[in-house]
């Protein structure tokens, strides 16, 4: 932190943002994560190695919901962002 105070005012900015930046990608990281974990669960069954045309509906439909959300998310995200 004592670096911090080392550097010009436009640098420190540079620097939050930079960080605001990388904490809102792993935001966005996680939220695939989850998605692709949590539609597998809630879709997949147990007709083998392949998906049947019932569970790519389901998770083709799981994905836009989490899809939607996540526009949503990125939005604020980026409203925050501005506001710094």
């Amino acid at each position: 932190m004592n670096q911090l105070q080392n550097l010009s005012p436009e640098q420190r900015q540079a620097v939050m943002v930079q960080a605001q930046q990388e904490a809102n990608a792993q935001i966005m990281r996680d939220m695939v994560n989850k998605m692709a974990t949590s539609c597998f669960q809630k879709c997949a069954g147990t007709s083998g190695d392949r998906l049947d045309n019932r569970e790519q509906a389901c998770m083709a439909s799981c994905q836009d919901r989490y899809l939607d959300t996540r526009g949503q998310v990125q939005e604020a995200l980026q409203k925050r962002q501005g506001s710094m």
